[in-house]
C-alpha cells in the first residue's frame, strides 16, 4: 500500500506542472489565484499521503495548517481583488 501511495503523491506532483504553466500563462488575477489554491489542494493531499505512508501522524497536523492558509489567503485575495462597495449607494 506505500507504494500505491507513492505513486499517487508523485502524480499529484505532476498535476503541479499544469498549475504553474496556468500561473505564468493566466490572463487574470483570478485565473492566477486558482492556480495557487491547487498548489494550496495539492500540498494538502500529497502530506496526508505521505503521512499514510511512513505513519507520521505529525505531517496531518501540517496539512491541516496548509488548508487553513489556504482558506484565509483566497478570502484576503478576495477582499483585495473585489473592494466593498460604499454603503450609500442603493443596491440594485
Amino acid at each position: 500500500m506505500t507504494t500505491l501511495y507513492s505513486i499517487v503523491a508523485v502524480v499529484l506532483l505532476a498535476t503541479l506542472c499544469g498549475g504553474m504553466y496556468q500561473v505564468v500563462r493566466g490572463p487574470t488575477a483570478g485565473d492566477r489565484m486558482l492556480a495557487g489554491q491547487l498548489f494550496g489542494t495539492i500540498a494538502v493531499a500529497v502530506l496526508i499521503l505521505i503521512a499514510e505512508a511512513t505513519g507520521d501522524s505529525a505531517l496531518v497536523d501540517v496539512a491541516l495548517v496548509f488548508a487553513l492558509l489556504a482558506a484565509v489567503t483566497v478570502v484576503a485575495f478576495v477582499r483585495r481583488a473585489w473592494p466593498e462597495e460604499d454603503a450609500d449607494e442603493p443596491h440594485a
